[in-house]
């Protein structure tokens, strides 16, 4: 008897192990470079990204297209998709706007701003064709308010999450690039 259970616990062993599910793979936009342009106000704070309830997990939403999610089990954002635009277009309108301090409204510094940028995602994710639409709406807010709704369109390169990923960030850059315009001079 002591013989067999000796033979059974190594199988065992290797039977849980092999349920075991691997590390997810982390995912993070990256920052393009876009247009530089002359910033018409100096301190800009970038309000917290609204973001589409069904976005709010860590796992990368593929698509939300047949009334259906496609969500990539072990494919995950590095961080909170929310935190990570902001985070992103903090970085790009920093880029595209020289001379101009952009931060963040729920980080360490704060400051007067002269002008406040609100950014809502109501979709961000792959359509049929392969191509990654964000639909956004964002305001400048100074002494009055300047509001756009904006559909991004980026064809991804390949099938691969990595590809996804980057088709996602270049629309994030698209999305910098509008808002980067509206902070500008004339």
């Amino acid at each position: 008897m002591n013989s067999t259970r000796r033979m059974l616990l190594p199988a065992v062993a290797l039977l849980v192990a092999s349920c075991a599910s691997p590390n997810p793979s982390l995912y993070t936009l990256e920052v393009l470079p876009g247009p530089v342009r002359r910033p018409a106000v100096r301190v800009i704070e970038l309000r917290s990204i609204g973001l589409a309830r069904y976005l709010e997990r860590s796992q990368i939403v593929r698509s939300s297209e047949n009334f259906r999610l496609d969500v990539l089990s072990n494919d995950w954002w590095g961080e909170p998709l929310d935190a990570m635009i902001g985070r992103t277009l903090e970085r790009a309108l920093t880029q595209r706007l020289p001379g101009s301090t952009v931060y963040l409204e729920n980080g360490a510094i704060s400051a007067d701003p002269d002008a406040r940028v609100q950014v809502n995602i109501e979709r961000f994710d792959q359509d049929a064709s392969g191509t990654v639409r964000l639909i956004a709406q964002y305001a400048v807010v100074r002494r009055i308010s300047e509001t756009r709704g904006v559909t991004l369109e980026v064809p991804t390169r390949g099938a691969s999450t990595a590809d996804l990923v980057a088709a996602m960030s270049e629309a994030i850059g698209k999305l910098a690039d509008g808002i980067a315009a509206m902070l500008a001079v004339g």
